[in-house]
């Protein structure tokens, strides 16, 4: 069994943003392997949030962000479960984040199920396409990967966060809800460009 020290704590803790308790159980839990630590307070986050995730968010704000000097604009509501939530600046910098974000990488969906689906039957004539001349078999897991390769750029919560590539929309999300203790949830969002 290793030994937990207070600065094997203090760096998991700068690392993750999790309590100092909870670190210090997680580095226990992974005999001192800050790694497997990271791994566990994850899941631990992940199941906190996803309890969450039922109760409503029926409060929050429309953030805007103008980008490029006027070239880009977007529209963003997210949702909390109370106002005094919705006042707290943590939560205005994470709905600041995600404009700037949309702005970046351009998403047309928040989530897999809200993408027009004539959008998708274009992608998969193009996946066909190039497919073509293999076997059926896999003409059908080339295209499924191909779809879901597309998903994963499109929508908003799949998107790696433009701030920190090693995470997506989805997981700051997750870490935000487990963080400020609240369901979050983002519900829509307006992109505009000039000239599009």
């Amino acid at each position: 069994m290793a030994t937990i020290s207070a600065s094997m704590v203090n760096d998991l803790r700068k690392r993750t943003g999790a309590g100092l308790m909870d670190c210090k159980n997680a580095l226990k839990d992974a005999d001192g392997n800050e790694e497997e630590a990271i791994a566990i307070l994850k899941k631990k986050g992940i199941a906190k949030a996803a309890k969450k995730a039922d109760r409503e968010a029926a409060e929050g704000i429309v953030e805007s962000y103008i980008h490029m000097g006027g070239k880009v604009g977007v529209m963003l509501e997210l949702n909390c479960e109370s106002d005094f939530v919705a006042k707290n600046d943590e939560f205005k910098a994470l709905a600041r984040d995600i404009c700037m974000h949309i702005a970046a990488a351009a998403p047309i969906a928040v989530r897999r199920e809200e993408v027009d689906p004539a959008i998708l039957e274009a992608e998969r004539k193009v996946a066909e396409g190039q497919a073509e001349g293999k076997p059926p078999a896999a003409i059908e897991k080339i295209v499924e990967g191909k779809i879901n390769k597309y998903l994963s750029t499109v929508c908003l919560l799949e998107q790696p966060f433009v701030k920190n590539t090693d995470q997506t929309i989805g997981e700051l999300l997750t870490a935000s809800i487990q963080k400020i203790g609240e369901n979050l949830q983002i519900r829509r969002f307006t992109r505009y460009a000039v000239g599009e």
